[in-house]
């Protein structure tokens, strides 16, 4: 097949014939297997990286990619500067691939919901703000209205949910599209601003200072989320326009248990998510003896939303979910 007969075929038509095109595909002799792995290829560029996934050999992974190319008689791959690019019928297939495998997910949950007399499942994704103050919220109000539903919650930075969405490990997400995404692939309904804030422990040499300032703050040890998440380029953006030294000892993690127990066992300081600052500083036990900063310079980061995969319809039990998170955003002062 040449790339310009893609265009043609059925199998690979975007956009309809949804039935048509999965019929087709398996009928050619593809395998669900082969549809794993056109996907896993798109996401590592690697062979090697996607025979990982695949929990099989990368001589079995390069026979399976053989296999796909030689069914479907088109290149999917070529050779990059490091791994391996997707060509135009590689991308095509791996699109197909994505939807075969969220309609097989789908039926699958709806017949576990038919066997066991329940109302299915939700796969929501929050980054740390909104999780706390809007997700919670309405999922104690679909549990209680709806107790046959389960949800399911993860909390993790844009970057890593969004990519989770797009190969359907979520129905929707409280979170940013990332600037190396394309944001055509996506509906997305702005909710709200996170606000972030600075936690320490209980009689940190910082808590009798009545406002912090920066220079107050580099001779600490820090705790902060990986390089290039939105939160930490966001504090030494502060830190680079007041002239003031960036930390130099610091520990990277985006676990906020880990975070309070470094921060709860020393002197560091953490950023986080005002809402989670807050509810970590009025809970009891060691947790309870968390302190937040009082500080002359604020800590807004960029406005999440909600977001869905555009042309994906949610289903029931998410689209509940999704627009009491909606109802609940419009509740909320803004400050």
């Amino acid at each position: 097949m040449r790339p310009d007969d893609i265009k043609d075929d059925p199998r690979f038509i975007e956009g309809g014939g949804d039935a048509l095109q999965t019929v087709g595909l398996l009928r050619s002799g593809l395998k669900l297997n082969h549809l794993r792995m056109i996907l896993a290829i798109e996401e590592h560029k690697q062979v090697s990286a996607a025979a990982d996934v695949l929990n099989i050999s990368q001589p079995a992974a390069s026979r399976m990619l053989t296999d796909m190319e030689t069914i479907l008689k088109a290149q999917l791959c070529e050779r990059a500067a490091r791994g391996v690019t997707l060509t135009a019928a590689g991308r095509a297939l791996a699109r197909r691939a994505r939807a075969i495998l969220l309609e097989l997910r789908e039926v699958d949950r709806e017949l576990s919901a038919l066997k066991s007399g329940t109302g299915g499942s939700v796969f929501l994704g929050s980054v740390t703000a909104p999780a706390i103050s809007l997700a919670v919220p309405a999922i104690k109000q679909v549990s209680a209205a709806y107790p046959g539903i389960e949800v399911n919650v993860r909390v993790e930075t844009s970057n890593v949910l969004a990519r989770e969405l797009l190969d359907a490990k979520q129905d929707f997400i409280i979170a940013r599209v990332p600037d190396d995404l394309n944001p055509r692939l996506f509906d997305v309904t702005e909710i709200g601003i996170e606000k972030a804030c600075l936690i320490v422990r209980k009689g940190h040499p910082l808590t009798e200072k009545p406002v912090v300032q920066l220079t107050d703050l580099p001779h600490y040890d820090w705790v902060f989320q990986s390089a290039g998440t939105l939160l930490r380029r966001r504090i030494e953006e502060l830190f680079i326009a007041a002239g003031v030294p960036l930390p130099s000892t610091v520990v990277n993690t985006s676990s906020i248990l880990l975070t309070t127990a470094i921060v709860h066992g020393s002197n560091a300081i953490a950023p986080v998510a005002r809402d989670m600052a807050t509810f970590i500083a009025d809970v009891g036990a060691q947790a309870g003896e968390i302190r937040i900063l009082d500080t002359d310079f604020e800590i807004d980061i960029k406005p999440y939303s909600l977001i869905s995969v555009k042309g994906r319809a949610l289903p029931p039990s998410a689209k509940l979910l999704y627009d009491l998170i909606w109802q609940r955003s419009q509740t909320i002062s803004p400050d």
